[in-house]
């Protein structure tokens, strides 16, 4: 703590200590103020390209044709027919970025890439 600063006690019997003349690095510079021109906005420090990312998901999810489906073939009850969802998926121009997205999440219901949890199960083994 800054060498000119002073503690104030506890007067409100809350268990903080207040320290009175110290502001951000000492210097008068309060890194939390309010639109402070000196720092970049919170966005700009911890942009990790996440709308980026979600664009490019988002893009090829667009053009998927189980988007135009009833989502209902592509998430069928135990032991229910994954048929009908697979057929779409073999039409499907973006099979290949469903898949792949599926693996990389580790989707674990419904039919991806035109494969089942469990067919992608065993083709992660395979890769292994």
């Amino acid at each position: 703590m800054d060498d000119d600063a002073d503690i104030e006690d506890d007067e409100d019997g809350d268990g903080e200590l207040v320290a009175v003349g110290v502001t951000g690095d000492g210097q008068g510079h309060d890194p939390f103020a309010a639109g402070d021109a000196s720092r970049p906005p919170l966005a700009e420090v911890i942009d990790i390209g996440l709308g980026d990312l979600l664009g490019e998901v988002m893009d090829w999810q667009e053009r998927a044709l189980c988007a135009q489906t009833d989502p209902e073939a592509f998430f069928p009850e135990k032991g229910g027919s994954t048929r009908e969802a697979k057929r779409i998926c073999s039409g499907c121009e973006v099979r290949t970025e469903c898949l792949e997205y599926a693996l990389a999440n580790d989707e674990r219901f419904g039919i991806w890439g035109g494969m089942s949890e469990r067919e992608r199960r065993k083709q992660r083994r395979r890769a292994v």
